[in-house]
Formats: C-alpha cells, sequence, structure tokens
C-alpha cells in the first residue's frame, strides 16, 4: 500500500507521540484541517501535527513514527506552491519553537540557524555586521530558513547571490531511519574515508558515490544551464569538480529525504546603499526584449511586473503615491543597483539612465533614489501572488505554471510562446518574476472544479513544459516540483536522470516514508485538487458583492500568502493576535483555512455550528487589518461576524454579548441618570457588574458624561450643511470631542447639524454576529437620513469604527440600495473632509510634534492619507506610530478571555511608545477603544484629531 494512504491507527501514534515528545501533538480534527493545504492547488489532510521544541523532539518524532509506519512531512511556514508542504503524513512544524540564530560568525561570514528561523530574523542579525542572506524571496518576512532549504528558494536578488543551495555550506539532517548526520562539502579523499566506514552512515556514502560515478557524464550533459534551475534534486552538487557537496545536493529535496535539524548558511556583503530604476514598457515582451541589454548593466536585481500587479485594489489603497510616479506602460522592470555609499550606487543607476535615454524607443523611466520609495516599489512587487489571485479582469487565478525559468536570452520568445498557449487554450495570466534570470511567475485563471477544467489544465501543463524545455529551460525556477511538476520532470530530464533521482531518494529514505508522492514518484499532477470537491453554499446576512454573492467565494479569498504570519507592523495591522500567539489557528490565514475546511465538510463538521472555526474565531478582534493589508482581500471581521451570526442562531450568546454588543442601548438608558450609573460602574458594586457581565477585573468601565453630546449641541456655523454623526461613544461618553468637532467644522465655514432622531449605526453588534439587529439599526439610518442622503450632505463621522461602518459594512447589507451607496460616498473623517478642495483652513497656532495612533479600521478601510495631509497643513509635524493594532478593538479588551492576549497585542508596540514619547508632545488617537487602552495601560489621555485642532484654531478664519 502506498504510504500516502496509510492506515494505520492514529490514536495509537498519537499517545505514543504525546509520551516521547515535550512539545504539542495535535491530532484533533481542527489541526488536521489547519495544515491540509499549502498556497498550492493541493488538499491532502495530514495524520496529525507535531510542534518539536528541539532536535531530542524531533528525534523522538522521528522513533514514533518510523514504529508505526507513518509518512512524514517537515514544514515552515507553509507557503510552497506546488503542493510539497501538505500531505498525508505526520506534519512537523518547526516554526512556532525551532527557530533561531545559534551562531553568526561575521569572519566567516557564516551563520548557523534553526529550521524554523525567519530570514528576516536572521537578515537583521547579520545586518549590523554588513552581511545578509543572499536568496530573498517575497515572503522574506515571515519564511522560514528550512523551507528555503527545502525548496531551493531565490528570491530578487539571487541575480548576483544564487539559489539558497549556493548559499549552503553545511546540514545537521535526521534520516527516517534514525540517522543523524552532519552534511556539506566531501573531498574525495573524505567521501572514499566515509564509503568505507560501514553502517549506513558508510552505506549513504557508498551509495552517493555510484550513483554520482554512474551518472556524472548523463548529468552533465542534460542538466540545463542556466541560473534558475530548480526542478529535480541536486545531483551536480555530488558532482568532483562541484565538491561533492551533500549539503546542497539535499537542499531543494522538498522533504522527501531528511528531516533537517540545523544549518549553515553563507552570508554575503550587504549593499550599504541601492538605487532603483524603473522602466516602464507597453508590455511584458517588450520588457523582456530589453533584459539582455540591462544586464549588461551589472544589476543587483532585474525584476518584471505587469500591470496585473499595479492595477488592483490593494496596491490603490496601499501604495496610491507609488503609482502616481511610476512611467507610463502597461508593463515595468525594476533595476537595482547597489553600491558601498550612495554616490556609487546612484552613479550606476544614473549610467543606465542616461544610456536608454539616448536610444530609439527609449523607455518610460524614473530613478527611485528615495529609500522609502524604494521599499514600496518593491512592495507591489512582493505582494504579487495574492494580488493577482482576485483581479476582476482574471477572475480567480491559480498557481499550477507559476514558476518556469528559461536562459534570459531566451526569455522574450518563450513569453510570447508562453502567451499563444494560453491564448489556445482561452487562458488569462498575470505575468511577472525575475526577469534578469529568466523566471517567470504567471497567475493563470485556471477551471479546477470541474472535470473538464482539470482536463484542460492538464493539457496546458503539459504543452508548457515542452516549450519551456524547448528554450532550454526548468519547469521550476523557484518554488520547486512537489506534485505539481513531479510527474513532468521525465519531459525536461528524460526516464534515466528521473531514475537517478529516485535512486537518490531511496539512498536516504528506502521506505519512501518521507513526503511520499512528492518529485519522485509523484501523485498526478491533477490529482488532490482542494478545489475539485463541491463547498456548501450556504445563505448569508452579508451579501459579499465583491466575491460573486458567496461565502465560498470570500473564504477562498486566502490563497495561502501567509503576510498574517509576519511579526513587523511595517505600517500595517495584520495579524495581531498571530503576533502574540504564534498559532496558525490564530492567523488570518489559518482561519480562512478553516472556514474553507467548514464549507468542505470533511474534517469539521457541523458547518456554522463547529467548535473547531469557533475556538479559531475567538481570539480575532476584527481589527479589519486583513482586509487592506492581504494582498488577497481577506476580510476576517467580515467572515467572524457572518459566523457568529448563525453559530449562534436559536440559542442564547456568551453574556458579553449583552453586556457589550448591546452598549449603544445600555447608554441611552444610563443617560437618565448618569450619576447613579457611574456610581455603580465606578464604585465597589463594579467588581460584581464586571463579574456578570464577563469582564475582566482589571478593567475600569467607561463613565458615563453628565450631559450627552445631542442635550449640549446647538447648530453652529454657516455655509455649506454638514451632518456631524454623533456616535455612541462621542454621544454618552466624550461629547467634549463632539463640541471641539463643532468648533472645528464652523470654524472652516460649514454649518453643522446633527441627526433629528437618535441613532446608531450598531458597529458593536458586528463583533458578536448580530447582524439580523445591525441590518434593522442601518435600515433605520437610511429612512431617518433620506432627505439628507439625497441633498448629498456629507456626513462627518468621528469614531473611525463608525464610519467604516458605512463605508464597509453598510455595503455588504445593501449592496444594491441606492440610498446606502450614496451614503457610503458622503460619510467622511473629519480630516477627509477638511483638505476638500476649497475648504478654507481655519488660522492656527504653531502646531509643533505630533504623535498619532491610528484606529485599525481608518487604517484598512478610509486610509489615513487625509490625515497626514491635513495635520501637515495644519503645520503639525506629526509622527504615525507604526504600533499595528491596540489591542482593545471595541469590546474584546473588555472580555474576561481576552484581556491578558489585549495587553500582550497592546505591548508589543504601542505602550512602549506611548511611555518613551515625550509627555509634552500631543498624543491623538482617534478611536475611543484605542484611547481607553492607552489610558487604562498607560494613564497618558489620548486626545482625538478635533480635541487637538480646535485647541490650536484661532477664533478669526482666514
Amino acid at each position: 500500500m502506498p504510504p500516502s494512504l496509510w492506515r494505520g491507527d492514529a490514536a495509537a501514534l498519537a499517545a505514543d507521540l504525546r509520551r516521547e515528545v515535550r512539545g504539542e501533538v495535535r491530532f484533533d480534527a481542527g489541526s488536521r484541517a489547519l495544515y491540509a493545504t499549502d498556497a498550492s492547488n493541493y488538499r491532502q489532510a495530514p495524520i496529525g501535527v507535531v510542534l518539536p521544541r528541539d532536535a531530542a523532539d524531533v528525534e523522538a518524532a522521528v522513533a514514533a513514527c518510523r514504529r508505526h509506519g507513518a509518512p512524514l512531512l517537515g514544514r515552515g511556514g507553509g507557503t510552497s506552491l506546488a503542493g510539497q508542504a501538505c500531505n498525508t503524513a505526520v506534519v512537523l512544524d518547526f516554526s512556532r519553537h525551532m527557530a533561531g540564530v545559534l551562531e553568526l560568525d561575521p569572519e566567516r561570514r557564516t551563520a548557523r540557524v534553526l529550521p524554523g528561523t525567519v530570514l528576516d530574523d536572521l537578515r537583521a542579525a547579520a545586518a549590523p555586521h554588513g552581511l545578509t542572506f543572499g536568496p530573498d524571496p517575497a515572503t522574506h518576512a515571515w519564511c522560514t530558513l528550512g523551507g528555503m532549504i527545502g525548496n531551493n528558494s531565490c528570491g530578487a536578488h539571487s541575480l548576483t547571490t544564487g539559489r539558497t543551495s549556493d548559499n549552503v555550506e553545511a546540514l545537521a539532517v535526521l534520516t527516517y531511519d534514525g540517522l543523524r548526520l552532519a552534511v556539506g562539502a566531501t573531498p574525495e579523499d573524505e567521501l572514499a574515508r566515509l564509503a568505507r566506514s560501514g553502517g549506513r552512515r558508510g552505506e549513504i556514502y557508498r551509495r552517493l558515490r555510484e550513483l554520482r560515478d554512474r551518472t556524472a557524464d548523463l548529468v552533465r550533459a542534460r542538466f540545463p544551464r542556466l541560473p534558475r534551475r530548480v526542478s529535480g534534486f541536486n545531483l551536480d552538487d555530488l558532482l568532483p569538480e562541484r565538491g561533492c557537496h551533500v549539503a546542497r545536493a539535499l537542499t531543494g529535496s522538498e522533504g522527501t529525504c531528511v528531516t533537517i535539524l540545523e544549518a549553515t548558511v553563507r552570508l554575503v556583503p550587504r549593499p550599504a546603499a541601492r538605487a532603483l530604476v524603473v522602466l516602464g514598457y507597453p508590455d511584458v515582451f517588450h520588457a523582456a526584449d530589453h533584459v539582455p541589454e540591462l544586464l549588461a548593466a551589472q544589476p543587483i536585481g532585474l525584476e518584471g511586473m505587469d500591470r496585473f500587479l499595479v492595477e488592483n485594489e490593494f496596491t490603490r489603497h496601499a501604495y496610491r503615491g507609488v503609482l502616481a510616479r511610476l512611467p507610463a506602460g502597461g508593463a515595468w522592470l525594476l533595476a537595482e543597483f547597489g553600491g558601498a555609499d550612495r554616490g556609487e550606487a546612484e552613479a550606476q543607476a544614473r549610467r543606465l539612465a542616461a544610456g536608454l535615454a539616448r536610444a530609439p524607443g527609449a523607455p518610460g523611466l524614473r530613478l527611485a533614489l528615495d529609500p522609502a520609495e524604494q521599499r514600496q516599489i518593491w512592495a507591489v512587487r512582493e505582494a504579487a501572488v495574492g494580488t493577482t489571485s482576485h483581479d476582476p479582469r482574471l477572475g480567480a487565478a491559480w498557481p499550477g505554471w507559476e514558476d518556469s525559468a528559461v536562459p534570459p536570452a531566451s526569455l522574450a520568445a518563450y513569453l510570447r510562446e508562453l502567451q499563444s498557449l494560453l491564448h489556445r487554450h482561452g487562458y488569462g495570466a498575470a505575468l511577472y518574476g525575475h526577469f534578469g534570470e529568466g523566471c517567470i511567475h504567471a497567475r493563470i485563471n485556471f477551471d479546477l472544479r470541474t472535470a473538464d477544467g482539470v482536463r484542460r489544465y492538464r493539457s496546458f501543463v503539459e504543452e508548457a513544459a515542452d516549450l519551456a524545455v524547448a528554450h532550454g529551460g526548468s519547469l521550476s525556477g523557484e518554488h520547486g516540483d512537489g506534485q505539481a511538476r513531479g510527474e513532468l520532470l521525465a519531459r525536461m530530464f528524460g526516464d534515466e536522470l528521473v531514475a537517478a533521482c529516485r535512486d537518490f531518494k531511496a539512498i536516504w529514505d528506502p521506505d519512501n516514508r518521507m513526503n511520499p508522492g512528492k518529485v519522485v514518484d509523484p501523485r498526478p499532477l491533477d490529482a488532490d485538487l482542494r478545489l475539485a470537491a463541491p463547498l456548501a453554499a450556504p445563505a448569508t446576512a452579508f451579501r459579499f458583492p465583491a466575491d460573486g454573492g458567496s461565502f465560498a467565494g470570500a473564504a477562498l479569498r486566502c490563497v495561502g500568502v501567509g503576510r498574517c504570519r509576519r511579526d513587523a507592523t511595517d505600517g500595517g495591522v495584520m495579524c495581531p493576535s498571530w503576533q502574540v500567539t504564534r498559532e496558525e489557528r490564530h492567523s488570518t490565514r489559518g482561519r480562512a483555512r478553516l472556514l474553507f475546511e467548514m464549507l468542505r465538510g470533511e474534517e469539521i463538521a457541523g458547518l456554522w455550528r463547529s467548535a473547531e472555526v469557533h475556538a479559531a474565531l475567538d481570539l480575532c478582534l476584527a481589527c479589519k487589518g486583513c482586509k487592506s493589508d492581504c494582498p488577497a482581500g481577506v476580510d476576517m471581521a467580515a467572515y467572524k461576524a457572518e459566523f457568529l451570526h448563525h453559530h449562534y442562531r436559536g440559542r442564547p450568546r456568551p453574556v458579553q454579548a449583552y453586556a457589550m454588543g448591546l452598549i449603544p442601548w445600555w447608554a441611552r438608558l444610563g443617560a437618565r441618570a448618569p450619576g447613579v450609573v457611574n456610581a455603580l460602574t465606578q464604585g465597589p458594586v463594579s467588581a460584581l457588574l464586571k463579574r456578570l457581565a464577563g469582564i475582566a477585573p482589571g478593567r475600569v468601565l467607561p463613565a458615563l458624561a453628565p450631559r450627552t453630546f445631542r442635550q449640549q449641541f446647538t447648530p453652529a456655523g454657516d455655509g455649506p450643511a454638514v451632518l456631524l454623526w454623533p456616535d455612541t461613544f462621542t454621544d454618552y461618553f466624550e461629547p467634549a470631542i463632539g463640541r471641539a468637532a463643532v468648533a472645528v467644522l464652523a470654524a472652516a465655514g460649514f454649518r453643522v447639524t446633527i441627526p433629528r432622531a437618535p441613532l446608531c449605526c450598531g458597529r458593536p453588534l458586528y463583533d458578536f454576529g448580530m447582524l439580523g439587529l445591525a441590518r434593522r439599526q442601518l435600515r433605520r439610518i437610511l429612512i431617518s437620513l433620506r432627505d439628507e442622503i439625497r441633498a448629498g450632505t456629507p456626513v462627518v463621522g468621528l469614531e473611525p469604527s463608525c464610519v467604516a461602518v458605512f463605508r464597509d459594512e453598510l455595503q455588504q447589507l445593501f449592496p444594491e440600495d441606492d440610498d446606502a451607496r450614496r451614503l457610503a460616498a458622503q460619510t467622511v473623517t473629519l480630516a477627509e473632509l477638511l483638505t476638500r478642495d476649497g475648504v478654507r483652513l481655519p488660522a492656527l497656532d504653531p502646531a509643533g510634534p505630533v504623535l498619532v495612533h491610528p484606529h485599525c479600521h481608518h487604517h484598512a478601510v478610509m486610509g489615513l492619507a487625509a490625515d497626514r495631509a491635513l495635520l501637515a497643513r495644519l503645520g503639525a509635524e506629526a509622527r504615525f506610530l507604526d504600533a499595528g493594532c491596540c489591542g482593545m478593538a471595541g469590546a474584546f479588551g473588555f472580555s474576561r478571555d481576552h484581556y491578558h492576549v489585549s495587553l500582550a497585542i497592546a505591548e508589543r508596540a504601542l505602550l512602549p511608545a506611548v511611555r518613551n514619547a515625550d509627555p509634552a508632545t500631543p498624543l491623538l488617537a482617534d478611536g475611543f477603544s484605542c484611547r481607553t487602552q492607552i489610558a487604562q495601560a498607560t494613564g497618558r489621555r489620548a486626545l482625538h484629531l478635533a480635541e487637538w485642532a480646535a485647541g490650536v484654531v484661532r477664533h478669526h478664519p482666514r
């Protein structure tokens, strides 16, 4: 029986593992579902998952699997695109515990790392010594060194630094039969000695030498000579002229031979300065024509991308400023130069630019010399896998032929023939990649759901493989073979070399238990497709208009990129719960995977009543960070609200849902006697109230204001009318913010009004999935404000989460309602209104420095461009804290069950930044939750933008 169809006793295996392994052993349905796929088209639920703490744990786990005959799969970041990181096996996830730089030797330019080490952590450790690890895939902020070694990853700068295999010096590995080895370069005399040593070690080296000697001439003749040959095993690294480097031969074997325990890698000098030349072309074919000429200028990176990477919602939201500065065109090349200083790097870039400008038919050109601009341009390129997966012009697009490589001189011809092949099969594709090395990434709109579509997919990739080989290329130039290309290897290498690869695997893994069915003796490329099984199509409250009205379509937005697993915020938010738990189930990707499995109904049963999905969503803060920060546009806040809406239908909700979700009603009731209410919530009785309401004992309940904002409001100003939205938090708890906003708007020349009747957008309801009540609240608003909506009156919101309701949830609940669309378009933040053309700003006192902590919903839905512009126009020296989510997230941080997670999120960056800030510097935070978290954790009072602006406005406008 093939090992991939293992039918052993999983319960007995799990018990054995738990006895022997100190790390986590997880054989539950939820964990198996989490690891059932990677970033590929494939799905194979594992037997179970082990998170080893150290090498001893790995040895114990392998021994237990060996006793049970269970297949084994090592896994890093889980972003593999060819199916090599999912299998019916015991998965060893190294990313949680076995991470870290063990040793760094600047003189020898080497580092010793554990397999779960994130690449950027190694680069950060090497940077003070002027060094870096050369290969840098787009996932550098979250991919692991073990995964890079498994796949033989490359990246944008492998043009000058080579593949991962070229940068591996030694490996500590463990075979399935329990032999621990240190492997590396093996001189001939050492090889002979090892081959004579006897035992399993001697057998391995003797058979490696025999395989090498038998196939050497064939390897020299048939292995393509190109910079990005990643397909197959690195049999060429066993050749005498290459030092019989066993570690490099194992690199790229995709976990099919050994388990990596530790790696010694080579470091290279890190350019002290960089300069970027951005070139615009009509299309990728004309761009490819220019590649040989540009390579002559010796850039350290030469990347290409087409219009699909630039013309998408993620890029327009996150990098609007970059798009305005790109040269005109439908495709772009990014030529990067490095130097010992800025002058050297810029001189190289300017020489290229000057030479191109003199040539006939010169491309559009921009010199990007500012490091911040360079980072943004690279970020557009790095987001490609996500942004090209759900483009409306292509529809859903998938990997499958995303990684071919040809000699750079053949790239233009190959691309034109590939495009013809795509047209013949009726496909469209986004094309981009490492043009300087002839490696093309493609997201293609394959139909992988229907039998006819799968047949067409197979036909296409078989013809595409022949095309790449005809150009002297490799089926894979970076992502490996896995299941997607394993059965095509004979087309590239011939049967004899494929047999040699099989023999290489058998030397290490004679029983075929290491990641079976991948690369060698692979399962069919059209088997185990995760889209082939039907998904449930339940009715939903949200309409999901961007996903064709389908919740399944929404869940499928996640393509496994894993950006939600990065530690650094880099101006973003996603994903705060993962950042403090380091648990896959608490990442955006993990939750999306579970929702997909819920709809599939195999590992996860019960649909909306699933306990596994509920547990994963429990720590989702509904911060909406993924809505803007995920290149694929996953909107987990909406998915959580939808799930909870159904999960609790017809049964009681947790007490917090009623205590905190209905806060607008409680606040309105309490406003009748605020003194009495405050005596209860702020006095000795508060402990009992918090216990009954499920609120953390360490939280202080917000105090009601003596008089509401509505009670204090009088119309003010003259000029164009604006409707100021008195949200629950401003109205009942902090009316001073509303008064400040009135003063600023009036001074800016507006006539300020408020809704005639008390209204609430229902923001807290979404956190608990009370979508029926939320919908009724919004319908009431649409009716009450019909005149203002149809008159085009701007609605100015002060609480970012309430503005986000009108700009986001409103349209998801009422996508076909004209008034809903109008209200969404007319609702603005204070900064958005004040930065409109023609708005006169009041005269100001000198502003000085200001710290700003943006609300997550503000970042995700509205963006911060208007706030930056307004503060600049008002003379403020604004510094926006790169602190991610505050951790409060409405009711989340008040919950007894979430309190410690809430504070841990805040302590990652926000609270230390606040404590270290100059107390005299104003701190702005527009979100009620953010201000509450800051006040309760640091004692510092943050201001709303309206309060700060009112404090510096003079009485007479300009």
